[in-house]
Parts: structure tokens; sequence; C-alpha cells
């Protein structure tokens, strides 16, 4: 869905891109500051509370992802190791953000929506999981509702708009997470399995 807001973003990132590759700065520094920034946000503003100026910084550093390939695709075909380091950081960030989240709601008495901000982590990285192993054995899995974009829009959003008061919308925004996650797993879970079934056997680890 937020797919076709990336060329608009793209093309608003280009002159900073082109400046940091002028000063010799690679993508996957890039990646790297933006993955530590987002983590140290998360867990520092969110255990304690502010929501909002959390999700404000978090964001700047979430850009950081969009910023890494406008740059890649600057400086010539993106990398093994490039490709390779984006994905396992995009884990350690969300990581951070639905671990500060948990944390808040625990230490503010509501252990039922600090699991499910819990459950959303993890059917984040499944989500992911189920992608990887697909490509990994040759099949396509580009598909489903809720990919990484959406769910951190709706994670940030949700939790941003909690923060400047609005009652219920942190609850509303993680359950959909929730529910959006797993219809996702169900999904592309289903469209490996019809690549799959046309797949001779063979040993698989």
């Amino acid at each position: 869905m937020l797919k076709l807001l990336r060329p608009a973003v793209t093309r608003a990132l280009t002159p900073l891109g082109r400046a940091l590759a002028r000063r010799g700065v690679s993508p996957n520094v890039v990646t790297t500051v933006g993955t530590l920034g987002t983590v140290a946000a998360a867990l520092f503003f969110y255990p304690r509370g502010d929501l909002f100026p959390g999700t404000v910084v978090i964001t700047f550093f979430v850009l950081a992802d969009l910023l890494d390939g406008v740059m890649a695709r600057m400086t010539g075909p993106g990398s093994v190791w490039g490709a390779f380091l984006d994905s396992t950081l995009d884990r350690v960030g969300d990581a951070g953000i639905f671990s500060g989240l948990a944390i808040w709601l625990t230490v503010s008495g509501q252990p039922v929506l600090a699991g499910v901000a819990l459950f959303c982590l993890v059917a984040g990285a499944l989500v992911s999981y189920v992608k990887a192993r697909a490509e990994g054995l040759g099949m396509t899995c580009d598909t489903g509702l809720a990919e990484r974009p959406e769910r951190l829009v709706v994670g940030l959003v949700a939790a941003g708009l909690a923060g400047l008061g609005v009652p219920y919308i942190l609850a509303a925004g993680l359950w959909l997470l929730a529910v959006a996650s797993a219809v996702t797993v169900a999904q592309r879970l289903l469209h490996v399995r019809r690549q799959a079934v046309s797949v001779p056997p063979q040993t698989l680890r």
C-alpha cells in the first residue's frame, strides 16, 4: 500500500542522499545510525511514557531506512552485505520500538496490552521470516496485508497520538496491528504453499 508513496519520498530524500554520498558517507553507515537511533530513542522515551516526543525522534531515524536505499541506488548496484545488513537491522529497530511500548504498558498497569505489543513484535518478525525463507527456497512471497512500512506507520501514529492524549488510540492501533500481522502471516503461508505444491520434493534444512 505505502509502496505507492515511495517515489515521492525518494524524490524528497534524494538531495540529502546526494550530499551525504559526496562526503563519503556509505549507505551502510546510514542504516546503522538509523537503527541505533531508533532503538535508543524507543528504549529511552517509551518506557518513561514520553510517547509523543519519542515518536517524533524515532520517525526521524526511521527515515534513514529510506535514505540508505536512495543512497545505494546513487552509488551503483546494492551489495549483498548491504541488503543483508538492512534487513537484519530492520528487525532490531522493530524490536526496540515494540519492546519500549511493552515496557511502558507493563509498568503502567496494562499487561494485556503489553502482551499485544509483544505479539505485534513476534508476528512482524514472522512476516519477514516467511518471506525470507520462501525466497531462499526460490519462491516469491511479496504479498500480504501489512508489510513493514504499514506496521511502522500504524504503530508510530498510534503511539504519537496516545502521547497527545487521544484516548484508546494506542490500544486500537496495537490490536489492529496484531490482527493485520496474523492475517499477513496466513496470507504468505498460503501463497508459498500454492507455489510449493508444484515444486519437486527435496531435502530442506
